[in-house]
């Protein structure tokens, strides 16, 4: 069969299976079944005539997001929670995960361009850390002190505190997104270089290792869910820029639905990022070196491995299950 025909043939059930997916048409959990059965049918038609086809890649999709349907329709031992974190937000990161590379690329230049800018202008860091701050840590520094500013307040307070205000920043760089993506990169630009001319303020005053052991210890879970969140953003303004085959409202729905969860996902990182700094960064230069590495690099391997290589694994496990009923 001519691979136009087999669409011609086709092109109807697929998109309505597209709108099961989508929600728009309820199936109970037998139709599902069968949809998904005909479904691998057409798969494995088009992996055996049309290999290399975008049809093949385009059912394999469909495939893939009709299979997670079924399974989330199931009765399952594992509470609804536990599957959002174990199966659902990875799934999704590893579906977006090119705007994940494209927050850390953004993420990257706006720091370099705070880094450069403090390196040329040396009033830059007043101007946008403030003087009051700034002149405040170069006294903590010249007392040995470079994370001072950390000690101030009651621990349970300044979490709550910390928390809040993380979760407001989370929040600005997510929504902004509605502005085609353009909100998204002007807060990330902001708080990318508020972080580099920080770094190079503590540089140019010999305590950046000082520094660096006290602010990372809740800095690697706060600035990675920043970059995550923008990376919601992103997909946020995409949806509406760019609907491809839906309309532009149902293509915002479905860009606002997926981001929206894994939006959800930083906030228990920014959580513990604002414990960690209520609580433990005002110690940090009494530690011994030894455990601020573990936490920071313990940090660093646990929302490194959830955002980028667990979607991996996740996706792959899915394929194999979609595989093994193929054959």
């Amino acid at each position: 069969m001519r691979e136009v025909y087999f669409i011609k043939q086709n092109k109807e059930k697929w998109l309505g299976i597209e709108q099961v997916i989508q929600g728009k048409i309820k199936k109970n959990p037998d139709d599902l079944s069968s949809l998904y059965i005909n479904l691998i049918n057409d798969l494995s038609f088009a992996q055996t005539y049309y290999p290399k086809s975008n049809t093949t890649v385009y059912l394999n999709h469909l495939s893939s997001q009709i299979f997670q349907k079924i399974y989330k329709t199931k009765r399952m031992e594992e509470n609804r929670l536990f599957y959002f974190f174990k199966t659902e937000v990875p799934m999704l990161v590893y579906r977006y995960r090119r705007y994940l590379g494209y927050a850390f690329l953004f993420f990257t230049l706006f720091t370099l361009i705070g880094i450069l800018s403090a390196v040329y202008d040396k009033d830059f860091a007043n101007i946008i850390l403030g003087e009051g701050y700034v002149n405040q840590t170069i006294e903590n520094i010249k007392k040995g002190n470079a994370v001072g500013v950390y000690q101030s307040g009651s621990t349970w307070g300044s979490t709550i505190g910390i928390i809040f205000n993380n979760i407001k920043v989370g929040a600005k760089l997510y929504i902004y997104g509605i502005f085609g993506g353009v909100g998204t990169l002007w807060a990330l630009l902001s708080n990318s270089v508020m972080l580099g001319s920080f770094q190079y303020f503590f540089y140019d005053y010999g305590a950046l290792k000082d520094s660096a052991r006290g602010i990372w210890l809740h800095g690697v879970f706060e600035i990675f869910s920043m970059v995550v969140e923008a990376m919601c953003g992103l997909i946020l303004g995409t949806s509406i820029l760019f609907p491809r085959t839906f309309s532009r409202f149902d293509s915002f729905k479905n860009g606002f639905r997926d981001s929206f969860k894994i939006f959800l996902s930083t906030v228990p990182f920014t959580i513990c990022a604002g414990i960690i700094e209520g609580y433990v960064t005002r110690h940090a230069l009494k530690m011994p070196l030894l455990l601020n590495l573990v936490i920071i690099f313990g940090s660093m391997a646990v929302i490194g491995f959830y955002y980028l290589i667990y979607p991996s694994m996740v996706n792959k496990k899915l394929n194999t299950k979609i595989h093994d009923t193929v054959l």
